[in-house]
């Protein structure tokens, strides 16, 4: 119990681990969808980071998403520069899992990716998705221009008044202008993709807005 409760509890900035001078992540690392460098955005992509859980699935589910160019998964949100995935599970980083998404404006919107992000996980569960917890599994938006981080709190609140509909609590999702952003190790990178059979639930709620 306590230590599930210490999982659930953001490090102090003084007692976070010190990290690394470089990446985890060898410069490049080839996506295994669009086989191009998962560190690069595409020529008129925007980029936004989205936490909703484990992110071996919610980077699926953004590598699938029509208009989407470019995805890698990383840990985001901290005080650890270039942490492990162990030390990010220990709690001591302050980072969430996260998928950086790249997007064409011209072939979807921020809005559409934003459905995805409520309607495929559970943002009122803190920290936590499900049976995974800890602070590595909240829920954030972390955002790269003014507009965007207008739009998600709008998004955000429009979706609040389905989920307070649907009986469930407040939204906890973060929502701020992007920290910096570590790349995950290679095998997290397009996992559920090297292996098919990867366990990494989606905790959909079945709360939807149109």
């Amino acid at each position: 119990m306590f230590f599930s409760k210490m999982k659930s509890t953001l490090v102090e900035p003084e007692q976070a681990l010190p990290g690394r001078g470089r990446s985890v992540l060898v410069d490049p690392t080839f996506h295994e969808i669009f086989g191009i460098p998962v560190q690069q955005v595409p020529t008129g992509s925007d980029v936004v980071y989205l936490a909703l859980g484990c992110f071996w699935g919610a980077e699926k589910l953004y590598w699938q998403a029509p208009g989407v160019t470019n995805t890698a998964a990383g840990y985001q949100g901290g005080y650890t520069p270039n942490p492990s995935y162990e030390e990010v599970c220990s709690a001591r980083t302050g980072h969430t899992e996260i998928v950086k998404v790249s997007y064409d404006p011209q072939k979807t919107s921020f809005e559409q990716l934003l459905k995805i992000f409520f309607e495929n996980h559970d943002p009122t569960q803190g920290m936590r998705q499900g049976n995974d917890v800890g602070t590595q599994y909240r829920s954030a938006i972390y955002t790269t221009t003014p507009e965007q981080l207008e739009t998600a709190e709008r998004v955000r609140d429009e979706y609040q008044v389905q989920f307070t509909r649907s009986g469930y609590g407040q939204i906890t999702t973060e929502i701020k202008s992007a920290p910096d952003f570590y790349y995950a190790e290679d095998y997290h990178q397009q996992y559920l993709d090297k292996n098919p059979f990867g366990y990494c639930p989606v905790h959909a709620t079945g709360v939807t807005c149109n």
